[in-house]
């Protein structure tokens, strides 16, 4: 294998990557339909349309790092900075980072949680993409642009591989200020 993608068009890529998706009822608890992404992961060409896909809006926008949301958007993140020729900054659960560290608690759809930067992980001035797997309510989106902005970086703007559109996570992103938000695949209730 050469490393190149099939010839495929964006809505291809996109039917191949969502024929990829697996459901799992009830997880992590009753009545939630889980977007499970490993058989995504599996597929070496999806993987690579996902990062490519996620990687295209932000190409000429001088991404200086990409920040990555614990833990699958780890997986993406340092993917997508490779592809922006970009550094990987990530975002960790508490007590992950051996430094000095930033942190900010934070509503989930089903409980709450704190993310962690270290403190010098970013500059003023730095264009940041941030990458994570799934965009519910914002609230994980939100708590990291929170971090980002406190270090005075620039988001440059938000990509994730799936949105739970019912949700409307992209509002609550917008109404803390920022804009360009970009989703690969877009679910609404039950689907």
């Amino acid at each position: 294998m050469n490393g190149e993608l099939p010839m495929w068009s964006r809505a291809g890529m996109l039917k191949h990557l969502a024929a990829l998706m697996r459901n799992v009822p009830d997880f992590p608890k009753p009545g939630v339909l889980f977007k499970d992404i490993t058989p995504l992961l599996a597929d070496s060409d999806a993987l690579k349309m996902v990062v490519n896909l996620m990687s295209e809006p932000f190409a000429d926008r001088g991404i200086d790092k990409v920040v990555g949301i614990e833990s699958r958007g780890f997986i993406f993140g340092a993917a997508v900075a490779r592809a922006l020729n970009s550094g990987f900054v990530p975002l960790r659960k508490p007590g992950k980072l051996p430094a000095e560290v930033d942190s900010v608690s934070y509503e989930l759809e089903y409980g709450t949680s704190t993310l962690e930067i270290h403190r010098d992980a970013l500059t003023p001035g730095t264009r940041v993409l941030v990458v994570d797997d799934l965009l519910a309510t914002g609230g994980t989106a939100v708590a990291a642009a929170q971090l980002i902005r406190r270090q005075g970086a620039d988001i440059a703007g938000f990509a994730f591989v799936v949105e739970l559109a019912f949700l409307d996570g992209v509002a609550a992103i917008k109404a803390t200020g920022e804009a360009d938000v970009c989703s690969l695949l877009k679910y609404g209730v039950g689907e």
